[in-house]
């Protein structure tokens, strides 16, 4: 069911590090959020749905360089019953459950197909991914951060990547809005649920992010809207843009937050009236 890969942690702290879940942490936005959280003093379990080559091995060892203890499990999050399994070995792993969970894993529209013609194996390939398995991996995960009492000191939370998309429509990608613009509400959810329990729940909206996932659309429509102004930042973001607001909510860093989304889009969500 899992395939972990160790590297041994080089703090000598007395205290714990705590454990942030990284899913889809292989590549692009999750490999940077899984740096700047092993930056942040995190131990990190990484999962994704495979590992080609080296990179695995390449990760764990730059994040056992910063000092954390790290596995990589394979994990397709649209197996719910593969959840439980790979929870428990993790936690067995590290010797206690998961403070932060990172629901980063999803898929994007491939080929962009027009909203009239999207097919129902398409779509329902899309939600099962980008929401149901987000939806019930959070719900397990929440499930076992109540079960034991919080460390003193160590912030809880649950972040979930989403995207512009979740906001702002493309015709050509219905299946990928409307599962991050569901995830909106299934972060309010469990933020709602959460709160009280002292675990914050944060949704981050990255924008025009330069990974492989993008270039693989093409990037010709977001360069022009770039040279023409239509991001006030006017530059492509990066996996570590990403990557730094995600360690910094993790951190507890944004105290009495939830629920709310947070754009890393350059400002591209800003309505001009010119």
């Amino acid at each position: 069911m899992t395939d972990p890969v160790a590297r041994p942690a080089s703090s000598s702290s007395a205290l714990p590090r705590p454990l942030a879940l990284v899913t889809g942490g292989l590549r692009g936005i999750g490999r940077a959020i899984a740096e700047h959280l092993a930056a942040e003093g995190f131990d990190l379990a990484v999962v994704d749905l495979d590992a080609p080559g080296d990179l695995a091995d390449t990760l764990l060892t730059a994040l056992a360089g910063a000092g954390a203890q790290a596995r990589y499990a394979r994990l397709d999050i649209a197996d719910l019953a593969a959840h439980g399994p790979v929870l428990d070995a993790l936690a067995a792993d590290f010797g206690r459950p998961v403070d932060c969970l990172v629901n980063n894993a999803g898929i994007a529209s491939r080929p962009l197909t027009d909203v009239l013609d999207i097919a129902p194996e398409a779509f329902d390939r899309s939600l099962s991914i980008n929401l149901r398995g987000t939806f019930f991996l959070t719900q397990a995960v929440a499930r076992r951060m109540l079960a034991v009492p919080a460390s003193a000191g160590v912030p809880r939370s649950v972040i979930v990547i989403t995207s512009i998309a979740a906001e702002l429509v493309s015709t050509d990608r219905a299946p990928y809005c409307i599962g991050k613009s569901a995830l909106s509400t299934v972060t309010r959810l469990f933020a709602t649920r959460l709160a009280a329990h002292g675990i914050a729940v944060h949704e981050v909206r990255p924008g025009f992010i330069r990974t492989d996932m993008t270039a693989s659309a093409g990037t010709e429509v977001i360069d022009r809207w770039i040279a023409e102004g239509r991001v006030p930042v006017p530059r492509w973001g990066t996996p570590q843009d990403v990557g730094q607001v995600v360690a910094t909510l993790a951190g507890g860093r944004l105290p009495y937050t939830t629920g709310q989304p947070i754009w890393v889009a350059g400002g591209l969500n800003i309505a001009r009236a010119t």
